[in-house]
């Protein structure tokens, strides 16, 4: 961090600050000039905002020069993360994990057969919706704790890991108990309290992208959990809010090169709540395997004319499988593995 100071600061004021950054345990290089008076601190400034800063009179300009998140950063850990999630599945490495399942669960028979589907046509994951924080208070809220259950029984069956959506964390211990990976929605990325308390979880935690949130914002919420002792994180870019409306929302598919560069973190694509039409998800699919995404988290329904939530950016079952299979193309060619 380097701070200048105003022209008129006085040795007063400069020694001020002087002393509560030192106070804080950080070491202070002068690199002042004649005519101006500039420092630089050194040491682990990730408690202090700069913006902070300007509550000290005589602050001209404050300046970041490291990222201001540390356990996510790519200086902090140069080799990937890779995440274990079963014997079968780990995310980030050269394996393309797919997640595939309904938006929301709505029946133990509508769930048995979506998660057999995917399976059989070689998804990795099951995910389904058991809470569903919707826009519109009157939209279908989801089966709650009995979704949670049927999800478990489901995965059990099918031998699929179990990915759904915690909407608070007074649920905690209770999706603990039926959930492989715990997935943080675009409207909680910045829930502090909740991610908080998924720091103190053992489970792995799909974070989504913010609806408006910077790629900065966005791993600094992932450094919220990794500061509390998960280190298992999961990226998930879902698509961006922009002024464009043809699509559900914007899919910055550059993101994944960004945070590959930044963060040792893998990162996944969400294509259905990118487009929000099931007939763009396939080639988004493929584009983000060939961009070097470390998996997908799509939405397939049976019967999505009839779905509770999200129908129309539901794939068919065929459609899946089809898609399933345009992947293994590109994968082969890649050298990766998705079957």
């Amino acid at each position: 961090m380097i701070i200048q100071m105003k022209k008129t600061a006085t040795k007063k004021e400069f020694e001020r600050i002087v002393e509560f950054l030192t106070s804080k345990g950080l070491r202070i290089v002068d690199a002042s000039s004649e005519n101006v008076t500039v420092f630089g601190i050194l040491g682990d400034t990730s408690s202090i905002e700069p913006a902070d800063l300007y509550a000290f009179d005589g602050v001209g300009e404050v300046t970041r020069v490291s990222t201001p998140f540390k356990k996510a950063s790519r200086s902090f850990k140069k080799k990937d993360t890779i995440i274990k999630v079963n014997e079968h599945v780990s995310i980030g490495g050269d394996q393309f994990v797919v997640m595939a399942g309904p938006c929301s669960v709505e029946s133990e028979e509508q769930l048995r057969t979506i998660a057999k589907g995917v399976k059989k046509s070689g998804a990795h994951l099951l995910r389904g919706g058991a809470y569903k924080p919707r826009t519109s208070p009157y939209a279908f809220q989801g089966l709650e704790i009995e979704g949670l259950k049927i999800l478990r029984k489901i995965g059990d069956e099918t031998g699929l890991a179990i990915v759904t959506e915690i909407p608070s964390a007074d649920l905690l211990p209770v999706f603990e108990e039926y959930v492989d990976i715990i997935q943080v929605g675009a409207r909680n990325m910045q829930n502090f309290h909740l991610l908080k308390a998924l720091g103190k979880s053992k489970k792995p935690i799909l974070l989504k992208r913010g609806l408006s949130s910077t790629i900065e914002e966005w791993l600094m919420s992932a450094e919220y959990i990794m500061a509390g002792g998960n280190e298992n994180v999961i990226l998930c870019e879902r698509g961006i809010r922009t002024f464009e409306k043809y699509t559900r929302n914007t899919l910055d598919i550059s993101a994944v090169l960004a945070v590959k560069e930044l963060s040792h973190l893998p990162v996944i694509i969400d294509p259905s709540h990118a487009a929000g039409r099931w007939n763009m998800i396939e080639k988004l699919s493929l584009a983000s395997l060939a961009v070097g995404a470390h998996g997908l988290i799509v939405e397939v329904h049976h019967d999505p004319e009839h779905a509770l939530s999200d129908g129309a950016q539901s794939l068919k079952l065929n459609k899946f499988h089809h898609m399933m299979e345009e992947l293994d193309k590109v994968a082969a060619v890649l050298e990766k593995t998705i079957r």
